[in-house]
């Protein structure tokens, strides 16, 4: 992917892009500030590992641009920010250390972007900016945070589910529905349980093995390739893994 990455600044309206690297603890990031108009901006910190940098350039751009709509929508006083990380979310050895130092990332933006729970991160993970930093949302409940943002996440999407069956097939009922399910993580699993519980028939992927095996064993879901979902003949499609999965490339095979 070729990005010329100021034109795509200007393009976007961003106010900020910033590079963090500390190798010491492995550190690659990227914070995208989208909008602060109407307040700091809030936004996820996403951690998985890029076929290359430009793709998680393209993607803290993205997705800082849509959590500014989302917080006006919602009628908050914040703005629009994201945040990437390129390491792999299974790293176990040195993992508190890399958000320890990421949270003095945030402090050093000095309030402009306040981060939160996502793909590839855990309420462990914002803890461990907690000691550190205030600019990390939805820590511990026990601790007097919002905790695991993702059950909430996911009966949005299954409401938005059974908004688009009542009005694509004149009944919110899902009792034999075919749902392709791409991603079981935080949000999907949660999903795949509310689906099951309405009588769906739900077909899955993922590139967690573990996490396959839970959703066959658990929920009795139907497990296929990851490149396969997009074949499979179904009523419903619910991408809970990374965006763009609806492209010039697959929509034709939904």
């Amino acid at each position: 992917m070729n990005i010329k990455l100021f034109d795509e600044i200007e393009k976007r309206g961003h106010e900020q892009l910033v590079f963090f690297h500390y190798p010491k603890v492995g550190l690659k990031a990227l914070v995208g500030i989208h909008s602060t108009a109407l307040g700091p901006a809030l936004g996820g910190c996403r951690m998985r590992l890029y076929e290359d940098e430009s793709q998680a350039i393209d993607d803290v751009l993205r997705l800082s641009e849509g959590m500014t709509y989302k917080s006006s929508i919602a009628g908050l006083d914040l703005g629009g920010g994201k945040s990437c990380l390129i390491v792999d979310p299974n790293l176990e050895q040195g993992r508190r250390e890399l958000f320890l130092q990421f949270g003095q990332c945030l402090n050093d933006l000095d309030g402009r972007y306040i981060t939160a729970e996502d793909m590839g991160t855990s309420v462990q993970d914002v803890m461990w900016m907690r000691e550190i930093t205030k600019y990390a949302a939805g820590y511990a409940r026990e601790e007097g945070g919002s905790g695991d943002p993702s059950p909430w996440t996911a009966r949005g999407v299954f409401k938005s589910i059974l908004a688009a069956c009542e009005r694509r097939y004149g009944s919110a009922d899902l009792k034999g529905k075919r749902v392709t399910l791409q991603g079981v993580g935080h949000v999907g699993m949660y999903l795949l349980e509310m689906l099951k519980n309405e009588g769906a028939h739900v077909i899955v992927t993922d590139t967690n093995k573990e996490s396959l095996t839970e959703a066959n064993t658990k929920y009795e879901a139907e497990v296929v390739g990851l490149n396969e979902i997009y074949d499979v003949d179904c009523d419903i499609y619910a991408p809970c893994a990374i965006g763009q999965t609806v492209n010039p490339d697959t929509v034709n095979r939904l």
